[in-house]
């Protein structure tokens, strides 16, 4: 049985046949876009693990979020579409709707609610409209580990599970000065998530905001207590791009990064590391949930295939394989089996410590910022680069990068996102 959908978005109207009970063509290649599970071990194992049981050939390709948009729209001018399925980020979802690009997926939003999707995670996959526009697929944050040898030199009276940055900063100078080495970490290469921590952890644990809060006097002093930390932090942290490598080689004892990124260190040697939550800030501890969804095309080469491909993801059997091969959380009600690998199982200990601490606070991804948010991003890097690694004036350094942010926010005419308060029109820096 066919069912027809139309949604009204930017002075357009899609309808789109989505036949979700369809018969298909098996030997038809289910085209799924993705900009997640892009590093080579994580798309390996989407491939011959996580989609080996689904009865459908699927064309897993991997993208950068910045191409998404690009390559959606291309697709869809294609006299034939090779596309079904897109694989995202909220945000990186989100300018999709006004693109004509998604079609509305009610009809799988009971399955995803039956299945155990919580509500609040349903109603962001709206995207401002009045039905459905992507199913929640998988979510994961970002969390610390350590090597057991760093243990000793934890100051006196800090509890891992409640760590705030002064004792970080502590914590790294007392390994320093006993070991002579640098031995905290971040993935500040070319292709690390640094961003992130500034953008979810650090600025707002420091100034209860990301955007407007970016030249305060709060942020000020962030900037002056992360340079001074610096000292302590292994200089090799800005080749760095997965956390988990450095780790495994012993060139750093601490370590921040997405889970998925530091999963394999864990997994190698679940003895020889622990997880732990965040630290936190004057304003609490602050952390960004991260989100991943997916989207049926609206010109669809196999819309029915797609549906199905959502279905099979958000299997319960599906999401714990999902867990066990790329460190990402399901959304789906799941029993944790007692077999679950040592080293996913420190890595949910950590998340479920961070999110049910008392002063947990969630800081979510940029929303609304489009192709800008690579932008955004640098912005934080190169302020970062200017103040910790140049050695500029924090003062000078923050009113030159804020013109550049407030350019780019007013060029994606982007509303201020949590945890800055909702702004009337575009969010403003201050």
């Amino acid at each position: 049985m066919k069912e027809r959908f139309a949604i009204v978005g930017s002075a357009l109207l899609l309808a789109l046949p989505l036949a979700f009970g369809a018969a298909r063509a098996k030997a038809q290649s289910i085209g799924f876009l993705s900009t997640q599970l892009r590093p080579v071990v994580e798309t390996t194992r989407m491939r011959t693990a996580i989609l080996k049981d689904f009865p459908q050939k699927v064309a897993f390709i991997p993208t950068f979020p910045e191409q998404l948009l690009i390559q959606a729209t291309a697709d869809s001018k294609r006299a034939k579409p090779t596309l079904s399925l897109f694989g995202a980020l909220h945000g990186e979802l989100e300018p999709l709707v006004p693109a004509g690009l998604l079609a509305p997926v009610d009809a799988l939003a009971p399955m995803a609610k039956a299945r155990g999707v919580p509500a609040g995670l349903m109603a962001l996959a709206r995207l401002g409209t009045m039905h459905e526009m992507y199913i929640p697929w998988m979510q994961a944050t970002y969390i610390m580990a350590a090597n057991r040898k760093a243990l000793p030199y934890l100051p006196k009276g800090a509890d891992l599970d409640h760590l705030s940055y002064q004792q970080l900063a502590q914590w790294a100078a007392n390994i320093t000065k006993a070991t002579g080495r640098r031995m905290l970490g971040f993935p500040a290469g070319p292709k690390g998530l640094m961003p992130r921590f500034f953008e979810g952890y650090l600025y707002p644990s420091y100034t209860g905001g990301v955007v407007t809060t970016f030249k305060s006097p709060a942020a000020e002093k962030m900037w002056a207590f992360f340079k001074g930390m610096w000292k302590y932090v292994n200089p090799n942290s800005t080749n760095y791009n997965f956390m988990q490598e450095p780790l495994l080689s012993g060139d750093v004892w601490i370590a921040f990064d997405h889970e998925s990124r530091l999963l394999d260190a864990l997994r190698q040697k679940p003895t020889d590391f622990v997880a732990f939550p965040a630290p936190a800030g004057p304003e609490g501890r602050f952390y960004m949930p991260v989100i991943v969804g997916l989207g049926i095309a609206s010109h669809a080469a196999d819309a029915a295939g797609a549906a199905a491909l959502v279905k099979y993801l958000l299997e319960p059997k599906t999401q714990l394989l999902t867990l066990e091969e790329t460190g990402f959380f399901p959304v789906v009600r799941v029993a944790m089996p007692s077999n679950l690998e040592t080293g996913v199982r420190l890595e949910a200990a950590a998340i479920q410590a961070m999110q049910s601490a008392p002063d947990a606070k969630q800081a979510l991804l940029p929303v609304g910022l489009g192709k800008h948010d690579g932008e955004f991003g640098q912005i934080y890097m190169n302020t970062f680069q200017r103040i910790v690694l140049r050695g500029q004036t924090i003062g000078s350094a923050l009113a030159i990068e804020a013109k550049d942010l407030q350019r780019i926010m007013d060029a994606a005419g982007a509303p201020c996102w949590s945890p800055d308060q909702p702004s009337q029109g575009v969010c403003q820096v201050r």
